[in-house]
Parts: structure tokens; C-alpha cells; sequence
């Protein structure tokens, strides 16, 4: 049983699509008999993308390319005209662009401006700028947005990308409740919440793919599964994290408002022992 939104002849957006998890879900659209529109900066993989996944169609006029940084407003709804143009009505749209330039509280500007204008700001420009036509349609249609769970516990050492990602998650949330009470609507949020997962943002200076990481592909049929069961939090482990490592890590963090105690306790010198005995404890 699929999602009602991913249907052979409906139409999948995949902003941030040439390559990593995007690449992987514009596949799986593909193969599902879906006609899809990936958005991309990065020309040459962009060109490569459609190639690929052009071939995989096995017809011409499914599958379209289309050059847009999602930091621009303008510029995307120019693309969003051009897919209802060429595809007709969009019922999945994957908000998915993200970039990793690493960051620290007092560092360069432009790694903060670049992180929260591309990893939130496009994901919020992307609902907008699309939302609208797929409730307007009235067919079943869903939103993805990918978050991290950087966003959800926190950790130190990229605080611009935990920002940002902490951000796709309120605004996703937001975004589910709003859709929910509106009158006849048929729009759905979810939230991917990849793991460990061997792509560009990911690899830095290394050739092979660490045992502990899951391949794109992995983390998409874990979403597409998730999405079927009407997941809304898709949570995804990998090779070295289990779904019971995530929720006592996600629960630390949260106890930590609740508590009162230091913020990031789990690196605190006097709290991270006893992270530890709560992680290997029952």
C-alpha cells in the first residue's frame, strides 16, 4: 500500500536532487511511475541527474531539470510555474537542498548566512512557494521536509546547521498542524529525519563508505515504508544507531529544560558520565 500522493502519472519536485538523498528519492519516484522535476544549483550534477534519471523513464518529457538556487524566492516560483507548465500539478514536493560548510558561534558570516538562507530558508521558501497550488488541486499531495536529528539533540561543533535544521523541524510541525485544520484539505507533512548517511555532505576527504552509514538508497525505501505506515517523525537508524539510541538521546535533551539542567548535559564534564551510565542503563 502506498502513499496516495506517490502514484504512477502524479508529479514529485525534488529541490536539492542531484545528488545524496535527493538523487535516490527522484529514482524511486521515477521507477514508481511518477513524472518528476529535480531542482538543483549545481549544474553538472544537475545535467548528470537528468541524464540518469531520463534513461531510467525510458521516455523523454518525464522527467525535468531545473537550475534554481532555493535562497531565491523569485527565481523559484519562475520554476515552480515551469513544472505545472510541463508537468502538470505537483503532488509531492521534497524540500531537500541542504549544505555542511561547518560553522562556530564567532566564526565567518557567510557560513551562517549561506547554512540558514539555504537549509531553512529554502525549505521554507519551498512550502510557500508550492503549497498553495497542491491544496489548491484537491488530490492527495504530501510535503517533505529533511531535517536531522543535529536539529533534534543538538550536538556542539556546527551550531549554524543545528540552527537551521532545528528550524526545518518547528516549521515542518507548524506546518502539519496547519495543514490538518483546514477545511477539505488533502496535503500532508512528514518530516525525514536521516541517520548516518554516506553522501557529498557527508563523505569530507574520505573514498569509502564507513560501515556505519547507510546508503541513500537505504534511507529512502526506509522513508517511503515510513510514509505508508503515516509517519509523520520518520526517524531513521543506520548501521551504528538503533531507534533505541535515538529516543534516550532525544529524551536526554529534552530532560534537559524539564530538569533544569546545563544545556548540552551530555558534554557537560560533570553530567557526561552519567549520560553514559543512562545510555547503557535500561
Amino acid at each position: 500500500m502506498h502513499h496516495p500522493a506517490i502514484a504512477p502519472l502524479h508529479t514529485a519536485v525534488v529541490i536539492g536532487g542531484a545528488s545524496g538523498i535527493g538523487l535516490a528519492a527522484a529514482r524511486r519516484f521515477v521507477e514508481r511511475g511518477l513524472k518528476v522535476a529535480v531542482v538543483d544549483r549545481r549544474m553538472d550534477e544537475l545535467a548528470q541527474a537528468h541524464e540518469m534519471l531520463t534513461e531510467l523513464a525510458g521516455e523523454e518529457g518525464r522527467v525535468v531539470a531545473a537550475a534554481c538556487d532555493v535562497s531565491d524566492r523569485a527565481g523559484l516560483a519562475k520554476t515552480a510555474q515551469h513544472v505545472a507548465d510541463t508537468l502538470g500539478p505537483v503532488h509531492v514536493l521534497m524540500n531537500n537542498a541542504g549544505i555542511q560548510p561547518g560553522s562556530s558561534i564567532f566564526g565567518e558570516q557567510s557560513e551562517w548566512d549561506a547554512v540558514l538562507s539555504i537549509n531553512l530558508g529554502g525549505v521554507i521558501n519551498g512550502t510557500r512557494v508550492f503549497g498553495p497550488a497542491m491544496m489548491a488541486h484537491g488530490q492527495p499531495a504530501l510535503i517533505i521536509n529533511t531535517g536531522s536529528k543535529q536539529g533534534i539533540t543538538t550536538p556542539p561543533g556546527d551550531p549554524a546547521y543545528n540552527v537551521s535544521k532545528a528550524g526545518v523541524k518547528v516549521f515542518t510541525e507548524a506546518l502539519q498542524h496547519e495543514l490538518r485544520n483546514r477545511p477539505d484539505n488533502r496535503v500532508e507533512a512528514a518530516l525525514l529525519i536521516p541517520g548516518f548517511v554516506w553522501t557529498d555532505l557527508t563523505r569530507r576527504d574520505r573514498t569509502e563508505k564507513p560501515a556505519g552509514a547507510w546508503t541513500p538508497e537505504e534511507t529512502v525505501d526506509f522513508m517511503l515504508e515510513r510514509l505508508e505506515a503515516g509517519d509523520f517523525y520518520i526517524l531513521c537508524p543506520d548501521n551504528e544507531t538503533t531507534r533505541e539510541m535515538d529516543e534516550k538521546r532525544i529524551r536526554w535533551a529534552a530532560d534537559d529544560v524539564a530538569s533544569n539542567r546545563p544545556p548540552l548535559s551530555r558534554w557537560e564534564p560533570s553530567w557526561a558520565p552519567r549520560f553514559k551510565t543512562y545510555l547503557e542503563g535500561e
